[in-house]
């Protein structure tokens, strides 16, 4: 039986939001994801037994190297859009060469991701991962077109394509986080040795 005290202690129970549950089961669940999956999976397959897998994986850093490297594109991005909202015409050129870099970065991020991507099982986990990596390719595109029309002089075209361009990535983003945080894809150490912890020592009659 629950004393009235053990249950004012206790935190209570939460839930994520119906709307993100259904979401995120909906994309688990999206068997027309499949075709998208075995698409995708060839490549992934065999970037991740080239020479170039352990190091996209991040074996060679100890942990994964994919979350890591997304910082870059989605920093250069967010600094763009500062720029453009406070930094006025003088930062315009800055900003252009941010959202440049951004785009850049992206192919060795995406490769990383795939070759982590690869590893993974579960059909409805590969699902999610397949839907984060086709609309984080609709991102890098609206940032290129972003990009484009920056450097043409049409700078609040550039600014739209941005705008779009960072509200998909905040859906993207979060089905790269259930990915990691929910569902455990690409956590943990690699390319680690094991650590060796002393044996304890036995704790004679007399002690106890």
């Amino acid at each position: 039986m629950t004393s009235t005290r053990d249950s004012a202690v206790r935190p209570p129970m939460t839930r994520t939001l119906p709307a993100i549950e259904r979401f995120v089961d909906s994309v688990e669940g999206a068997d027309g994801a499949d075709a998208l999956v075995e698409g995708l999976s060839p490549a992934a397959g065999a970037l991740a037994a080239s020479r170039l897998g352990p190091v996209l994986r991040g074996e060679w850093l100890g942990h994964a190297f994919h979350p890591l490297l997304t910082d870059f594109p989605l920093g250069c991005w967010l600094a763009a859009g500062l720029l453009d909202l406070v930094g006025g015409r003088s930062a315009r050129p800055a900003a252009t060469r941010l959202v440049g870099i951004g785009v850049a970065m992206v192919p060795i991020t995406a490769a990383s991701g795939l070759a982590d991507w690869s590893t993974v099982d579960d059909q409805r986990v590969r699902r999610v991962g397949a839907v984060h990596a086709a609309g984080n390719t609709a991102v890098a595109a609206a940032y290129f077109m972003s990009w484009r029309a920056r450097r043409r002089g049409r700078h609040w075209t550039g600014v739209a394509w941005g705008l779009g361009g960072g509200l998909l990535a905040w859906i993207t983003g979060y089905l790269g986080g259930h990915l990691s945080f929910a569902r455990g894809v690409s956590v943990g150490a690699r390319g680690l040795a094991p650590v060796e912890r002393p044996a304890a020592a036995p704790v004679s009659a007399a002690a106890q």
